[in-house]
């Protein structure tokens, strides 16, 4: 009998999980470990962040859901992962001893590399659910004092639609609450232009978002590189396509978000020869370490090089539909390896993204998502938004019902009116 542990409960893990027993069946033990007892859907964090959502709208005990398909699962932090002896040590010290390991873990978010920023600093984030909590109490502080408001993705950040989505939103929430006209809004990004989206652009998302900007008078600073945050200040060096720093600004905020750059985390990032400086581990066309073959990883944890060089590093965004054509890669090269042939599927290289704008939306479709691509699509319209809406629940109940089919495919491609990305 084989063990399949997986690392990390979020939009990969859990269908990782399904997927995995699913495929093995009876004859073989999967176990999830997760930090939280409870799993977090975290696309809808934007809407945390302006009190669109409350935390039981969007999150579920994971228990009952995997005890229903007979996983296992341990709600423990990982603290180090021996992957000469296939063991992994819990928080509380207990051991679990693997044939396979699945990492699924997400980032650590590097808050500490920019002074000042992030929730324990002066900035906001909406990247855990925690964080969106948190930015919602000083959402609810700016509508009592309205002033200026900061927001969107420092140099390193590689997740830049979830900024689109909350300098839209939040934008929405305030004209609703008839205090954006006190409100001027700034977006602040590394990305060398508008709608980049770490992707070198998508069809003309470049027009199209700085359009919705316009429209929306929001202001922006691209290839920016944030120097230092301080109570009410954001300090930021604008950049030309030479990397050489053209303006030095001072933006006054009331109310910032900021998403940072993100890390491996500790446990992943200490082993030796698993992955790379920043932390996230390295794999082959098959998802699987090159190092250690029975150790394989997908999503945020993965280690993809930038589209392209930048002015200011830019990282490449993991996107849902990507995640999930990894997490099923890897469930039949793990189910291959254990009838003893060797791995042979692939994930699907290919972004496709709905994010919402509050009362509108934009969903895009990049195949390959590194340039040129044999398809380029970029679509706005209200028709995004109610997508968005409806996936979401969608999700989640998939997701407690232990479902084990493809959910991006089967839905976002299905709103997009694609029948398959390949």
């Amino acid at each position: 009998m084989a063990h399949v542990v997986i690392l990390g409960a979020g939009t990969g893990g859990m269908p990782a999980a399904y997927e995995m027993k699913a495929e093995l069946g009876k004859s073989h033990e999967v176990t999830l470990i997760n930090a939280s007892p409870d799993f977090h859907f975290t696309p809808s964090n934007p809407w945390i962040g302006v009190g669109w959502r409350k935390r039981a709208d969007i999150s579920f005990p994971i228990a009952p859901a995997l005890q229903r398909k007979k996983i296992n699962f341990i709600a423990q932090k990982v603290t180090k992962i021996d992957p000469k002896a296939n063991r992994i040590v819990l928080e509380n010290n207990d051991t679990l001893d693997y044939d396979y390991l699945i990492i699924t873990t997400g980032p650590k978010l590097a808050f500490d590399e920019i002074p000042g920023l992030g929730p324990d600093g002066f900035t906001h984030s909406i990247c855990t659910l925690g964080h969106a909590e948190k930015a919602y109490e000083g959402y609810q502080e700016l509508l009592e004092n309205p002033g200026p408001v900061i927001i969107g993705a420092v140099q390193g950040a590689s997740c830049f639609g979830p900024a689109y989505e909350y300098a839209t939103i939040i934008d929405t929430a305030l004209c609703a609450a008839k205090r954006r006209d006190k409100v001027p809004m700034t977006y602040i990004t590394s990305e060398p232009y508008i709608g980049h989206l770490g992707l070198g652009g998508v069809g003309d998302s470049k027009g199209m978002l700085e359009s919705e900007f316009r429209s929306r008078s929001i202001k922006w600073i691209t290839n920016a590189k944030i120097t230092k945050v301080e109570k009410g200040m954001m300090f930021v060096d604008e950049h030309n396509d030479q990397a050489e720093v053209i303006k030095q600004h001072e933006v006054p905020f009331h109310y910032s978000m900021m998403l940072p750059a993100f890390k491996g985390i500790d446990a992943v990032a200490n082993v030796e020869n698993l992955c790379n400086p920043r932390g996230f581990v390295t794999v082959d066309d098959y998802q699987r370490n090159k190092t250690y073959l029975n150790i394989y990883a997908a999503g945020v944890c993965i280690a993809i090089p930038p589209v392209e060089a930048t002015p200011i590093p830019t990282g490449t965004p993991k996107t849902g539909y990507m995640i999930e054509t990894m997490v099923t890669a890897i469930v039949k090269n793990i189910s291959s390896e254990i009838q003893g042939n060797s791995p042979t599927e692939t994930g699907t290289w290919n972004a496709i993204c709905l994010a919402d704008m509050g009362d509108t939306g934009a969903a895009f479709v990049a195949m390959p998502q590194i340039p040129p691509r044999n398809v380029t699509w970029f679509k706005k319209g209200k028709w995004v938004h109610i997508a968005k809406l409806a996936f979401e629940k969608y999700f989640l109940r998939k997701m407690k019902n232990g479902t084990s089919e493809p959910v991006y495919e089967k839905y976002v491609l299905k709103a997009m009116g694609i029948e398959r990305l390949k």
